[in-house]
């Protein structure tokens, strides 16, 4: 039995507040469980130094944690500098979204995307992924409605999910009791036609077969069925 009762392959509740901030060209907060991230999208029509005359444009993301999102107090990284998770989360969710995205379309602009964790209760990296897509194509929108980007430049949709071994079970969208005590970890970037993006899983203090490895893949694919469906009803 899972801490929160569900079954092995049934998600926490999902919603996506989009528009949620005045001044960002793409905004929404997105909720799943108890884990919530406001991400935001800004458009900049300057890019990275290395991308000057390439009529490439580039997407890339920040990622941070308020103090209090989790169960203790965390310091502000702003006064002891990023930590090395830190880097690690906002540079797979800027590859992810880049991933989904025609560059030569979107022309020589940047977009960044920014992940705030609210409240954290697992899986913020994922929900981090999916949210940012979101406020992407809100700000992506934007651009089109206003003929900036003739063609869309995003090909398709970018949602994470994690799974993992819980209790000897292969468990999806794992919360903070079961990602704390998981034999084995992993969190799955998918497209919306089930394109790998990136695969991330470890064992934690268990080892796992290709058959479980399988298994939880299954439940991954799954699991970002639902969440790309609930982020274009986010976005008509």
């Amino acid at each position: 039995m899972r801490p929160s009762g569900r079954e092995i392959n049934v998600m926490r509740d999902v919603s996506i507040e989009t528009d949620v901030t005045r001044h960002a060209e793409g905004s929404c907060l997105i909720r799943m469980g108890d884990t919530h991230v406001l991400c935001t999208a800004s458009v900049d029509e300057r890019v990275p130094s290395f991308l000057k005359n390439s009529g490439l444009g580039w997407v890339t993301a920040e990622y941070g944690m308020l103090p209090r999102a989790t169960h203790t107090r965390m310091r502000r990284e702003a006064k002891n500098g990023q930590s090395g998770r830190t880097q690690e989360i906002q540079r797979l969710i800027g590859r992810s979204l880049r991933a989904g995205l025609d560059r030569v379309a979107l022309g020589e602009r940047q977009i960044v995307v920014d992940c705030d964790v609210i409240q954290a209760d697992g899986g913020t990296r994922c929900a981090a992924i999916t949210g940012g897509w979101v406020a992407l194509r809100l700000a992506v929108n934007r651009l089109m409605k206003a003929g900036d980007v003739v063609s869309d430049p995003l090909l398709d949709n970018v949602a994470a999910v994690s799974c993992g071994i819980y209790a000897g079970q292969p468990v999806l969208d794992l919360d903070y009791p079961e990602d704390s005590e998981a034999g084995v970890d992993g969190n799955f970037v998918l497209t919306g036609k089930k394109r790998l993006i990136e695969v991330q899983m470890s064992a934690e203090g268990s080892t796992f077969s290709r058959d479980q490895m399988t298994d939880l893949l299954d439940l991954a694919e799954a699991g970002v069925e639902q969440l790309a469906a609930a982020q274009n009803a986010a976005t008509v």
